[in-house]
């Protein structure tokens, strides 16, 4: 089995796709993409580099390609995430809460099987294991948030006190159902994320009725 050949069209056009629409692939299909459309590797080099077979290979370009095709016949302007009144909310009852340093407010609306994730370092399950992912939050006050939508999910965006660039530092994604909390994602030690995600304050979002 062979990859499909490239026209110079899409070969520039895949060179040319923003970290934002290859993170959108599957793991496997944008390394292959990547590897091969913007790295210049072989197939064979890329079945060496990535252990996988060359039919295997094959098939996660074709699909890859095929992916970027229709996502590069979206059109430019999607329509916007929506919250629910309820999940608007309690995202802007977290956020206050977080800014005033009220912890105990926040840790009275976890729920019993609440999971917290300081991605990459450590994950947290149970409400009085994750009660103590407010400790460190509680000793200082750098931080402070403001509401906004990740990928379209409820997120706390976190901003650094005095910072002149008005950019979150990192965010932290939250699980929300009425008024309870189920999980956070914080990316305070995985910063890197914000590169690639889809970040939106709050008020760039639409609301719809509970």
């Amino acid at each position: 089995m062979v990859a499909e050949p490239l026209s110079q069209t899409e070969a520039r056009q895949i060179a040319a796709t923003s970290l934002r629409t290859f993170m959108r692939l599957p793991v496997r299909e944008r390394s292959s993409i990547i590897l091969m459309d913007v790295l210049g590797y072989s197939l064979s080099e890329l079945c060496s580099i990535t252990g996988m077979t060359m039919p295997t290979v094959t098939a996660l370009l074709h699909r890859g390609r095929a992916r970027l095709r229709d996502m590069a016949a979206e059109p430019d302007e999607q329509p916007l995430p929506v919250l629910s009144v309820a999940e608007k909310n309690s995202l802007a009852f977290y956020v206050d809460r977080f800014n005033a340093r009220d912890f105990e407010a926040l840790k009275d609306r976890l729920a019993e099987d609440a999971k917290a994730e300081l991605v990459g370092e450590v994950v947290m399950r149970g409400r009085d294991e994750v009660s103590s992912y407010f400790g460190n939050y509680a000793r200082e006050d750098r931080w402070w948030l403001a509401p906004g939508l990740v990928e379209g999910r409820p997120a706390a965006l976190v901003f650094e006190q005095g910072a002149v660039l008005r950019t979150p530092a990192y965010f932290i994604v939250l699980n929300l159902a009425g008024d309870s909390l189920l999980a956070i994602r914080d990316f305070r030690y995985a910063r890197y994320a914000l590169e690639a995600a889809d970040v939106k304050p709050i008020d760039a979002a639409f609301v719809r009725d509970a």
